[in-house]
């Protein structure tokens, strides 16, 4: 008889109801894979981008959610060389390749051939997951399940942004919008580390409150102020060199604006909409870069691992709830509830 396990599936596009609690074979690996024991799961805006659908992009449903987990090595398959069963692990979200040119220069995030779980592969919101042996990472002795599931992608994004393309440097003024996010509470962090001054914004004074506990050095609630004018008497007219954008539309002519002379704005993504609209003038004028990008490579998740063992930077965990649950855990990203990440446990 065929050993099952549950899993939450998405089969069709639509609201938290398409989310459904499945029974599924318990996979096998194959040659350089190894199978998972899920022990904790993180649940991403991805998530909700997976369920819900973006227009013009296709995703290959049915799909089991999930590019963040961790647990134990189950199981080896053939010619597995950096693991045994039961070591103890968190998964690197993306896959590629490994041979073309981007993969050999260390680039592997450029891959043509890239995918994240979750989103073009089975993901690990289910009690077993089978990932290539060159995704593993070790968890940190220290470290808890449920904090290994809570980092990869949101401190891999974050990294990226702010190191790998804006080379944030000591002493520069970044700006952070949503600090309460997992992605933006990742950055808030990497920022400090690197020597900058953070600004945060959030929709409450508490989550403002949680940002100062991580290093914000200055706070904005974007609901009761205009978050372009604070900048600019926050830095005495100057601007800030890094903005961290991941709202988009809603954000972007501000944070256009808050940019100084020769500013860098990066974004990895667009919750509250695609359209980003500013005046042309203002990117020639002010010599002015605006960034792009998603995810990262696999070797900086490694030296984020070290920054992590060292206790320079801490995953942040919001709440934590059964896999049954996982309805409730997106309605919270929907509604803007959490601080931090959501876990789920299967």
């Amino acid at each position: 008889m065929t050993k099952t396990m549950r899993c939450a599936v998405v089969h069709e596009h639509g609201g938290i109801d398409q989310i459904s609690i499945e029974e599924r074979p318990i996979p096998e690996p194959g040659a350089g894979q190894v199978r998972v024991k899920v022990r904790a799961i993180g649940v991403n805006h991805l998530d909700l981008w997976v369920r819900n659908g973006v227009p013009g992009h296709k995703f290959p449903l049915p799909m089991i959610l999930g590019c963040d987990f961790s647990g134990e090595v189950d199981a080896l398959g053939a010619g597995v060389t950096n693991a045994t069963v039961g070591d103890e692990v968190a998964i690197a979200p993306g896959f590629s390749c490994g041979t073309c040119r981007a993969c050999l220069s260390g680039d592997d995030n450029l891959c043509p051939k890239y995918g994240i779980f979750g989103e073009t592969a089975d993901g690990g919101c289910a009690e077993y997951a089978v990932v290539p042996a060159a995704n593993l990472l070790p968890k940190p002795a220290t470290m808890s399940f449920e904090e290994a599931a809570a980092f990869p992608l949101v401190f891999l994004t974050a990294w990226h942004m702010l190191v790998a393309r804006c080379h944030v440097r000591p002493g520069e003024w970044v700006l952070v919008h949503a600090a309460g996010s997992g992605v933006g509470s990742a950055a808030v962090q990497i920022a400090k580390m690197w020597g900058a001054t953070v600004i945060a914004t959030a929709s409450s004074d508490a989550k403002l409150e949680q940002a100062r506990e991580l290093g914000a050095d200055h706070l904005i609630n974007y609901r009761q102020n205009d978050f372009a004018r604070e900048v600019r008497g926050i830095t005495n007219k100057r601007g800030v060199d890094i903005v961290f954008e991941h709202t988009g539309e809603v954000t972007f002519p501000g944070s256009v604006k808050s940019l100084t002379w020769g500013g860098r704005l990066v974004t990895c993504g667009a919750t509250s909409g695609f359209e980003g609209k500013f005046d042309l003038r203002m990117l020639f004028f002010k010599s002015l870069s605006f960034l792009g990008s998603t995810m990262g490579s696999r070797s900086e998740l490694h030296e984020i691992v070290k920054h992590m063992e060292a206790g320079k930077l801490r995953p942040v965990i919001d709440r934590v709830m059964p896999l049954d649950r996982i309805r409730d855990a997106h309605a919270v990203l929907e509604n803007r509830e959490q601080f931090g990440k959501v876990i789920l446990l299967p």
